[in-house]
């Protein structure tokens, strides 16, 4: 997977928007205001693809002793909430998918009843 093609996927969710609230280089998704993955561009240039994704916190703990040094706590996130995921070739995009809808899914969870229509009617 590219950066491109990350985004192309993150952009077909429904209600997502990307920005760069934190700096020139950290691409972020949300869905309805609330963010759900970033990367940071630098990564994918030189060579070490990562994104930070959401993610259940026991689901969080399976997956980093499951994929030692290629899911880490969050970098510069809440460790418990969510995963920093290195991209190589110990896992597939289909699984990455996976996790990023994952992440999606809770996000949208615990948006406001009202948002929950608002995202409905997009």
């Amino acid at each position: 997977m590219n950066v491109e093609q990350l985004r192309d996927y993150c952009l077909s969710k429904k209600g997502t928007t990307e920005e760069f609230p934190f700096d020139q280089v950290t691409l972020v998704f949300k869905v309805m205001g609330k963010m759900y993955c970033l990367t940071g561009l630098e990564h994918w240039e030189n060579g070490k693809p990562a994104v930070n994704l959401k993610c259940d916190p026991e689901k969080a703990i399976q997956l980093r002793e499951k994929y030692k040094g290629t899911v880490i706590g969050g970098y510069h996130s809440n460790k418990k909430h969510w995963n920093t995921v290195y991209l190589n070739e110990d896992m597939g995009d289909d699984e990455l998918l996976t996790w990023i809808d994952h992440s999606y899914k809770l996000v949208v969870n615990k948006l406001t009843k009202k948002q929950k229509q608002e995202l409905q009617l997009l």
